[in-house]
C-alpha cells in the first residue's frame, strides 16, 4: 500500500495526455484498493520504441545499411563515421529505437550539454557518444520544404515533437553541435497515440511532420527531440540532410557495391564477416510453456580464449505468431523477421570461460528454444 501511495504521489507533472492517461489508471486502481480489492501495478517498459527514419538518425541509417554485415572493414573508408560508431558500441546501432532519456521534465538543455545533443546527453553511458562526433556522415537530399518521419514503434504518442535545423553557416564536417547552432522550425503539440500512418511492417506508427527550412544549403542537421506521451521519456536524434544540388556523390555502404575493391576469388582471404580470433559465444536456452506463452532463461557464454566486451544474440521464432513480451538482463530490438538482444549495462563483459544470464517472456506458442547466432565483440 505504501508504494503504491509513493506511486500515486510521485510528482505535480505539467497537464498533457500522456500524464492524464496515466493519472487515470493510478485513480483506478486507487479505486480497487479502497473498495478491498488487492490489486498489483506492474509497470514495464515498452519492448520498443522509435527513432526518426526519414531524414534517418544517425544510429537508424548505420544500422539501415549495415545492420547485416557490421562487421565487413569495407565499411572503414565506405562509410568511415558508421565506422566508428560501431566500433565505439555495436549496440548503439542495434538499439537505434532506444536512444532516451527518462525524467528530464521538459528541462532538455540542462538535461543535454552542447556538445553532446545526438547522443541525448550520452544517456546509456557512451554507448551512443559517437554519434555526437562531427563529420563525413551520410546525407539525405532535401529541399527546403520535405516531410519528417519519426517511427513511433510502440504507439506511445507525443506530448510534443520538436524540430529543429541547424543555421546557416554551421559546419556540419567539423562543428560538434551545440543549442546556440540550431533553430526551432516546428513545435507540433499532442499527438495521440495511432495517430498517423501505418508501417508496411514492425509495428506502431509513422507521423509525419512537415518542416520548412528556407535560405539554407550543403550539410545541415535536422534534430528531433520526442516528449512521449505514455511517461516521460524523451527521444533524440540528429539526421544529417543536404539542401540544394551538389551533394556529394559518396559510395551508398551497400555491401553489393563493393566487389571490385575485394578479389573474391582470393581463397586466402578471411570471410569479411567473421569474428575476430579468440572471440567466441553460444548461446543456450530453456523453454518453460504454458501454451499461451512461455518463459525462455538464456545462458551466454565466453566460449573462446579472448574476454568479451560485448555480446548480441540474433535469432528467428520456430514458429509463426510468437512476439517478446518483456525482457530482463538484456535489451530486445527487431529487424525485419530477425530477432535481436544485447546486453544491459552491467552484463556486457564476459570473462573466459563465464556466463551470464537473462531471460524474457513471449506471447504465443513456444516449446523448444530457438538456435541462437552468438556475435561477440
Amino acid at each position: 500500500m505504501l508504494r503504491l501511495r509513493n506511486l500515486l504521489m510521485h510528482r505535480a507533472d505539467p497537464p498533457g495526455p500522456g500524464r492524464r492517461r496515466l493519472r487515470t489508471a493510478l485513480v483506478a486502481v486507487a479505486a480497487l484498493v479502497a473498495a478491498g480489492t488487492a490489486a498489483v501495478l506492474f509497470v514495464q517498459p515498452a519492448s520498443s520504441h522509435g527513432t526518426s527514419i526519414a531524414q534517418p538518425s544517425r544510429h537508424y541509417s548505420c544500422w539501415e545499411r549495415w545492420g547485416s554485415d557490421f562487421q565487413n572493414p569495407a565499411m572503414a573508408t565506405q562509410d568511415p563515421m558508421c565506422w566508428a560508431a560501431w566500433q565505439n558500441d555495436t549496440n548503439a546501432m542495434w538499439n537505434w529505437n532506444g536512444l532516451y532519456r527518462e525524467q528530464v521534465g521538459g528541462n532538455h538543455q540542462a538535461a543535454v550539454p552542447d556538445n553532446q545533443l545526438c547522443s541525448g546527453g550520452r544517456t546509456g553511458g557512451t554507448r551512443y557518444a559517437a554519434l555526437d562526433t562531427p563529420g563525413a556522415w551520410k546525407t539525405t537530399q532535401v529541399n527546403s520544404s520535405f516531410t519528417f518521419t519519426n517511427w513511433d514503434q510502440a504507439n506511445h504518442g507525443a506530448d510534443y515533437y520538436r524540430i529543429y535545423v541547424t543555421k546557416q553557416g554551421y559546419n556540419a564536417q567539423t562543428d560538434a553541435l551545440d543549442w546556440a547552432d540550431l533553430e526551432l522550425l516546428k513545435d507540433t503539440g499532442d499527438i495521440n497515440p495511432g495517430v498517423g500512418r501505418t508501417p508496411p511492417s514492425g509495428g506502431g506508427t509513422l507521423v509525419d511532420i512537415p518542416i520548412t527550412a528556407p535560405n539554407r544549403t550543403g550539410h545541415h542537421v535536422v534534430y528531433m527531440i520526442w516528449q512521449a506521451s505514455h511517461q516521460d521519456q524523451s527521444f533524440y536524434s540528429c539526421s544529417d540532410v543536404w539542401f540544394g544540388s551538389g551533394q556529394p556523390q559518396e559510395p551508398t555502404g551497400e555491401p553489393t557495391e563493393q566487389p571490385t575493391e575485394e578479389p573474391t576469388d582470393d581463397p586466402t582471404e578471411e570471410p569479411t564477416t567473421g569474428t575476430p580470433a579468440g572471440y567466441a559465444c553460444t548461446a543456450t536456452a530453456t523453454v518453460n510453456s504454458w501454451g499461451s506463452g512461455a518463459t525462455v532463461s538464456v545462458k551466454v557464454a565466453n566460449t573462446g580464449s579472448q574476454a568479451i566486451h560485448n555480446w548480441m544474440l540474433h535469432w528467428t521464432w520456430p514458429g509463426s505468431g510468437v512476439t517478446v513480451s518483456n525482457i530482463w538482463s538484456a535489451e530486445h530490438s527487431t529487424m525485419g523477421g530477425m530477432e535481436m538482444a544485447g546486453p544491459a549495462a552491467w552484463n556486457q563483459a564476459i570473462a573466459v570461460g563465464g556466463q551470464i544470464e537473462f531471460g524474457f517472456n513471449v506471447n504465443g506458442s513456444l516449446s523448444t528454444a530457438p538456435a541462437f547466432d552468438c556475435l561477440p565483440t
